[in-house]
């Protein structure tokens, strides 16, 4: 890849897309091809394939997907699995037909059967039934692989599959309901601890940048203090979802974009294709994992909350452990070295700087 390379970047403005996009911004790449949502609608095949045909990029990072927690997969799963596979679809096949040199999708490790050995390898793919909390998520993921290792079987393409452990970080999803673990819970304590305060100057910021649904910063303090215990957060206590002794493994959306480009650069005889066209994705990870307990005291340490951890055992919670085998990727050469704490941090006063008005 050269600096003045046509790089279309799908899914620019959310938390993956956005990493990516900063870094190759950061190494010099100078041509990125972006576009919102309201000026390409990737659900679109007449769209995708017009926008393919006027700009012509050379590289495709496809990183736009519907993402959300536990409880927007189990709400919404028509609409995960067809957003999902629409724009997969739409843009690996119009990457194939317009020529695109290189293409890398994002996927995520859900893709793994829910009871299989830890840490998870490539090759335990559609080796048993998935988590069904997730399933109709991870199916489209699935179908994005498979499109990418068929194209590249039948065509000879350069289709290639990343699949990120659990990220975090700048730009991620902080509503209370359709988030992941680790935002969820900072914004639940960061909440929490406004109450505690009492200080509403903050909790109309918050409510600003991140409406809840039924409440605003014009809410009165009544109503919002109501709907904030529907969701676990009160200024002495903040629910935390299941047992708190499932394992996750967490990698920080900075070291995910760095992978990503590191395997993006890789030739195809590095990428060993040809080797191994079954085996097209790579785990990308830290190979450490974590309880959602500890990741819940340590998120109320760097927050300053003060209350107290409740841990909601009526709660999904999903599979015991999830950590995948990053020897592939270890193996190529790249290494993680970010600290979990010095990530969450980041990514707390990140937050709390977005809230200024």
């Amino acid at each position: 890849m050269n600096l003045n390379d046509k790089i279309y970047v799908a899914g620019h403005s959310g938390l993956v897309g956005s990493a990516i996009h900063t870094q190759l911004s950061i190494q010099g790449f100078n041509n990125l091809i972006i576009r919102s949502h309201k000026e390409l609608n990737l659900t679109s095949q007449l769209e995708v394939e017009n926008f393919f045909k006027e700009e012509a990029p050379e590289y495709v990072i496809l990183a736009a997907a519907k993402v959300g927690g536990i409880y927007a997969n189990n709400s919404y799963p028509a609409d995960f699995i067809y957003e999902n596979i629409m724009i997969e679809a739409n843009i690996i096949h119009s990457a194939f037909k317009y020529k695109v040199k290189r293409l890398l999708f994002l996927g995520s490790t859900c893709i793994y059967p829910k009871d299989i050995k830890q840490p998870m390898r490539e090759d335990a793919l559609l080796t048993d039934v998935l988590e069904p909390t997730n399933e109709p998520y991870a199916l489209a993921k699935i179908a994005g692989i498979k499109l990418c290792e068929s194209y590249n079987i039948q065509y000879g393409t350069d289709f290639r599959s990343v699949m990120p452990t659990n990220l975090y970080g700048a730009k991620d999803n902080f509503h209370l309901e359709n988030s992941h673990v680790i935002p969820a819970l900072m914004r639940k304590m960061h909440l929490a601890k406004c109450l505690n305060l009492d200080n509403w100057n903050l909790i109309k910021k918050d409510l600003s940048k991140n409406s809840i649904d039924g409440i605003n910063k014009n809410s009165s303090k009544k109503d919002i203090i109501k709907t904030l215990l529907g969701f676990g957060v009160a200024s002495d206590k903040v629910d935390v979802w299941g047992s708190g002794r499932v394992r996750r493994e967490f990698l920080h959306v900075d070291g995910m974009a760095d992978a990503s480009l590191f395997l993006m650069k890789l030739s195809s005889e590095d990428y060993q294709l040809n080797i191994h066209p079954k085996l097209s994705h790579i785990n990308i990870g830290t190979g450490v994992d974590v309880t959602i307990s500890e990741i819940a005291y340590l998120i109320k340490k760097i927050v300053g909350f003060n209350g107290e951890l409740f841990f909601d055992k009526s709660k999904p919670e999903g599979p015991l452990q999830k950590l995948v085998d990053i020897s592939r990727l270890s193996s190529f050469g790249w290494h993680y070295n970010k600290k979990l704490k010095e990530g969450l941090e980041n990514t707390y006063r990140w937050y709390v700087s977005s809230q200024k008005i």
